[in-house]
């Protein structure tokens, strides 16, 4: 449920999110946030809900400038940063947003460049909630077009920890993301 989502990552220290095809919800734009969920809807119950499903998407974005803010480190898969649009000039917005939030002192943004070679991100998409001193705590949550999955074993969790690392290492530096999220808005 996404309840339980917007309950976790309110109580989490530190978000560790890869993602393959969308931009993550926490730094989402409103215009972006309404395309993603119209073009993924699977539903005729969720298209008739977007306006609320972008609200709610908008309101998780708290946690971020909070009194003691969560840490978040997104990593985003280049293609995802040229994803077209009808509606013009959202993703250039949507740039600007995460050129924003980079620069906050708790979000860091990577982008996993397309010609990486094979990695273990291609498996797809998943986040890592951190509860700082309780690593027994932590959760990884991943989801599909019709449903999500909380994983808490131990040693699951490790094994997405582990891929977390090695995604960080393919990655551009948080300074060449920025540096390249800057050139591709200056293109659109």
């Amino acid at each position: 449920m996404y309840a339980d989502l917007i309950s976790l990552e309110s109580e989490a220290e530190s978000i560790s999110t890869w993602q393959v095809g969308v931009i993550p919800g926490l730094l989402q734009t409103a215009d972006y946030a309404r395309e993603i969920i119209r073009a993924t809807a699977m539903s005729e119950a969720i298209e008739a809900r977007v306006d609320a499903l972008v609200e709610v998407r908008l309101a998780r974005q708290a946690i971020l400038p909070h009194e003691s803010p969560v840490s978040l480190w997104a990593i985003i898969a280049e293609h995802t940063l040229l994803s077209g649009s009808e509606n013009e000039g959202m993703m250039r917005e949507q740039l600007a947003r995460l050129l924003t939030m980079g620069k906050r002192p708790n979000v860091n943004i990577q982008v996993l460049r397309s010609h990486t070679p094979l990695h273990v991100g291609q498996m797809g998409s998943f986040s890592v909630l951190g509860f700082g001193p309780h690593p027994d705590l932590d959760v990884v949550h991943t989801e599909s077009l019709t449903s999500a999955l909380y994983v808490e074993e131990r040693d699951k969790v490790a094994a997405h920890r582990d891929a977390w690392q090695r995604l960080t290492s393919a990655a551009e530096s948080v300074k060449a993301s920025t540096d390249l999220i800057t050139q591709i808005r200056k293109k659109l």
